[in-house]
């Protein structure tokens, strides 16, 4: 008996959405994919906005959706694409997050060091490709941007893509931050393909803007929230800890979290075998909840404590400068969370820490930029095609310096 892979999904952003082709529910329906579903999409900002809770597999149900129809509006301007390209650009915007690990980019570079999720993501396809007997070819090429139509790869992986535009809108959604709103309908309909390259019409141009802000925007006030990140951070030193321990003593962990706290995983050992990916594909958000429960009741005062404060939302405060702070006034809370909490000198950083953050909204790098198909039919750059002044400064990168340590440090 065939089953039925005509299936909708009713997403809350979008609505109903239709799965277009057989192969693309065959990888949905994937464990590598199915995973998703365990993994949150924005780490712990859900300690600031309750309500972002959703996960990778609703983004990239969305990004997909997206695709779909910037695929129609394309074929609508003549610009010929086969079926297998069309069902290979899905599939590479549908797939291209499988290889984040728990809490997405909050423990980036933890579990994994020196590979990317962009690169364990493509490992996750090629085994996917063998079990459906190479049914998802085109799409790896296209993500890969091996795909002679770069355009392709463009709205998979770009600074207008429809990654950016799902999570943008659906992050908005859930947190309540109207600011991050775009127009996604409006940029998708203005879409073009000019020298094999993907370009906005002139017409798109403030909706192109409205865009970049957004995106900026969102970065200050959700992703980057000095309370989001100071949780993140704390969750970072918890598992530190954690692995610290593993090399004097057993604790407690799931089968999966054990093998990356006890072992330093880097990309030889994801090229080398099977066993590092196969482990990733079974540690998700679970894994680390349940292990913080557990590590309340850790004979180690150090992760003890880290636990429980962060399962409580007893967070660390965190200090946003512009300039690097003080030496002397680091020193000087650093001396005091010692005393009150009998901390040694290799304990005190999992207390007391600097580190910085960046937002970078655009890059003017030609190799990627968001080009503009003005009416004579020339092609200019969004910052030089903008009469809005500050969007050229939206390429420039802002950094700042944080300072973390406990409340209780007056």
């Amino acid at each position: 008996m065939t089953k039925n892979k005509k299936k909708i999904i009713n997403d809350p952003v979008y609505g109903f959405i239709n799965i277009p082709a057989s192969v693309i529910y065959d990888v949905i329906s994937h464990p590598f994919f199915q995973r998703l579903r365990r993994i949150k999409q924005l780490g712990l900002s859900d300690y600031v906005y309750p309500g972002a809770t959703h996960t990778r597999f609703e983004h990239v149900i969305g990004a997909t959706h997206l695709m779909h129809s910037a695929l129609d509006v394309l074929d609508f301007k003549k610009i010929k694409l086969s079926k297998d390209e069309k069902i290979g650009a899905m599939l590479a915007i549908l797939m291209h997050d499988l290889g984040h690990g728990p809490y997405s980019h909050t423990l980036e570079g933890f579990f994994a060091q020196g590979i990317s999720h962009e690169e364990i993501s493509l490992l996750f396809m090629r085994k996917i490709n063998a079990d459906l007997g190479g049914k998802i070819s085109v799409g790896i090429e296209i993500f890969k941007n091996k795909y002679d139509r770069h355009f392709l790869h463009n709205l998979v992986s770009g600074q207008l893509d429809m990654d950016r535009l799902d999570y943008l809108r659906r992050d908005s959604f859930f947190t309540g931050v109207s600011e991050g709103i775009v127009g996604s309908d409006r940029i998708i309909k203005m879409l073009n393909v000019k020298d094999n390259e993907l370009v906005v019409e002139e017409k798109g141009i403030y909706s192109v803007e409205k865009f970049l802000i957004a995106r900026r925007i969102m970065y200050w006030q959700v992703y980057l929230h000095k309370t989001v990140v100071a949780a993140e951070l704390m969750l970072l030193k918890i598992l530190q800890r954690a692995r610290e321990i593993f090399k004097i003593r057993t604790i407690f962990a799931t089968p999966a979290l054990e093998y990356f706290l006890k072992n330093t995983i880097t990309k030889e050992d994801f090229m080398s075998g099977d066993t590092a990916l196969n482990n990733f594909a079974m540690i998700d958000d679970s894994d680390i909840l349940v292990s913080l429960k557990q590590w309340i009741n850790d004979t180690d005062p150090i992760l003890s404590q880290l636990c429980k404060r962060l399962l409580s939302r007893d967070l660390f405060k965190l200090e946003i400068s512009l300039k690097p702070f003080d030496a002397k006034r680091i020193q000087q809370i650093s001396e005091q969370a010692a005393h009150l909490f009998k901390l040694s000198e290799q304990e005190l950083p999992y207390f007391v820490f600097s580190d910085r953050i960046s937002n970078k909204a655009y890059s003017t790098d030609k190799a990627s930029g968001i080009n503009i198909l003005l009416k004579n039919g020339e092609l200019s750059d969004i910052a030089q095609a903008s009469d809005i002044s500050n969007i050229s400064t939206l390429s420039e990168t802002v950094e700042k310096h944080i300072l973390v340590y406990p409340k209780e440090v007056v």
